[in-house]
């Protein structure tokens, strides 16, 4: 039997979220839990009965997500809950791995006074652990399982229920560890957030320019000589004027934005550019999938 090409990237895409999900259990054991520092979501309230009455975060975060997962496979398929299923399913496995580890002391947690290190660095690990879970199209479930739910049925934003979700366990939190511990908290949910963004967006970032001029075939020319960019023209009219025009639309890595700023400029003065940012520029002269 053959596999398709769907299929094939289907596949492909398991390992990059098992991996990610180990570099997630790992922070959350070698940085958070060590540290008795706090997570959102139904992480959050697994490290929270954790704390409180010693139960086993790989137990309690695999049985907080089942009953979201009935309700998310009958909502939305078991096509659309796959990758949530398989996110959430490895990250309790890795749990339960770390745990054995520490357990038997091959696994020695990251310990210190110092919380801000121990939160940087949990809201490094984490974020990268997310941000790879994410960028191929898995879930650690909980949260984001509600956040879909809230959607579908009553049109609620997701990063909204997401962000309502995980305030509210952070704040439940102040009731079992000290306020200072939850402060360094937010700090790790920062700068996690930050790596998730980075990681999903890629690490080639790069500017986009949109250009009115009436001298838009000049324009054009020059940068396919002078910056070997591709240039792509859109038909405009002028909303006051009811001139027809051209639009030039060119996208360029960040250390060549002076340059065809200058370039521009030189062969019109009067151009109008709109310079925005670009993330994850895919195709010829940028990187491939």
């Amino acid at each position: 039997m053959t596999v398709s090409t769907k299929q094939k990237k289907r596949i492909m895409n398991l390992i990059p979220i098992v991996i990610g999900t180990a570099i997630y259990a790992f922070g959350l054991h070698y940085f958070v839990i060590s540290n008795e520092l706090m997570e959102g979501g139904i992480t959050g309230i697994a490290l929270l009965l954790n704390y409180s009455l010693s139960f086993r975060p790989s137990y309690t975060t695999l049985f907080l997500n089942i009953p979201l997962f009935v309700i998310g496979w009958r909502m939305f398929g078991g096509k659309a809950m796959f990758y949530t299923i398989l996110g959430t399913l490895s990250l309790s496995f890795f749990l339960w791995i770390m745990e054995i580890l520490i357990q038997r002391g091959w696994l020695i947690p990251f310990t210190t006074q110092d919380y801000l290190l121990a939160a940087l660095y949990a809201g490094v690990t984490l974020g990268a652990g997310l941000g790879i879970v994410f960028r191929f199209g898995g879930t650690t479930g909980g949260s984001d399982i509600l956040a879909r739910i809230g959607q579908s049925l009553k049109g609620w934003s997701m990063g909204q229920v997401i962000l309502f979700f995980d305030a509210a366990v952070i704040a439940l939190s102040l009731f079992y560890i000290p306020r200072e511990k939850v402060l360094y908290t937010l700090v790790t949910v920062f700068i996690s957030s930050k790596v998730i963004d980075f990681i999903q967006e890629g690490a080639y970032a790069a500017k986009a320019f949109t250009i009115i001029s009436d001298r838009t075939e000049t324009i054009a020319d020059a940068i396919t000589r002078d910056l070997d960019r591709g240039i792509t023209l859109f038909p405009a009219k002028g909303a006051y004027s009811k001139k027809q025009k051209e639009v030039v639309y060119c996208v360029v890595y960040r250390h060549e934005m002076r340059r065809l700023r200058a370039l521009v400029k030189e062969m019109d003065p009067n151009a109008f550019m709109i310079i925005s940012d670009v993330h994850d520029v895919l195709g010829e002269g940028f990187k491939s999938e």
